[in-house]
């Protein structure tokens, strides 16, 4: 199946570049192609945010369909936090900010609005990750923790980094930069004053990059979008508050 090849170039969905094996399915929706009205339009797949139910239910179907899922993606309730659920939770919607699958036809699925979201998979394409990145679980060890579920030698990790808030638009406290300058000196390589009196700007990019290579995972692709500046194609939280979420989802055809 190509993935693609139900995409309409109207929702411009994203498609990872990266060297994934053939059998890798993965797929980055943007804010087009739902049913959702403002402040969620359109394809808002959060049900969390406060948009109508039916109106989530309706694009997750739309996004299924699309897709060709081959099951009901593992959506999960995220809480910046490093818990990864492997697709034998037991549960419709585990708590979790991270997702494994070993199995063919199992999808992982992580919600974003200017959080990062990283997509896993091994060389050999027999297992896939989906990881929700925001600085508190980045801080925390998400991605570290995603790459130990994936039972599989760090060197033979693709990653890919989704569409998140850029360098020029991340403003945070110094206390987010101490925290992450705590674990890692070069941290501080991800930090640039931002003109504003004690604040920083953070490059999320970089800070997953330093994340990864530090657990032996240097095949990392991606990090070239804002969701805070693209208000055309991104839901952006800080720069809208009330707003939709985006999905990012990875599994194994057979």
């Amino acid at each position: 199946m190509n993935p693609n090849r139900t995409l309409s170039a109207a929702e411009g969905w994203l498609t990872p570049a990266w060297p994934a094996p053939a059998n890798i399915r993965a797929v980055c929706t943007t804010r087009h192609g739902g049913v959702s009205a403002a402040p969620f339009d359109t394809l808002n797949l959060g049900d969390h945010v406060g948009d109508n139910p039916y109106a989530v239910a309706r694009n997750r179907m739309i996004v299924g369909d699309t897709l060709q899922l081959p099951s009901e993606p593992l959506w999960l309730k995220q809480v910046h936090g490093v818990d990864v659920c492997g697709m034998d939770v037991g549960e419709c919607y585990p708590t979790g900010d991270a997702s494994t699958a070993f199995g063919k036809g199992q999808v992982c699925v992580i919600m974003t609005a200017d959080c990062l979201p990283v997509l896993f998979c091994d060389k050999a394409g027999t297992r896939v990750a989906a990881a929700h990145a925001g600085w508190r679980g980045l801080e925390a060890g998400v991605l570290e923790r995603t790459v130990e579920s994936l039972q599989c030698p760090p060197a033979d990790v693709l990653a890919w980094l989704g569409p998140a808030i850029g360098p020029t638009a991340f403003e945070v406290g110094a206390e987010v930069r101490e925290a992450f300058m705590q674990r890692d000196p070069a941290a501080a390589n991800a930090f640039q004053p931002s003109g504003n009196d004690g604040k920083w700007l953070a490059d999320i990019y970089l800070l997953a990059r330093q994340r990864l290579n530090a657990v032996g995972v240097h095949a990392i692709y991606g990090g070239d979008l804002c969701t805070y500046t693209d208000a055309e194609r991104f839901f952006s939280y800080r720069r809208d508050g009330q707003t939709g979420r985006m999905a990012s989802l990875i599994w194994m055809a057979d």
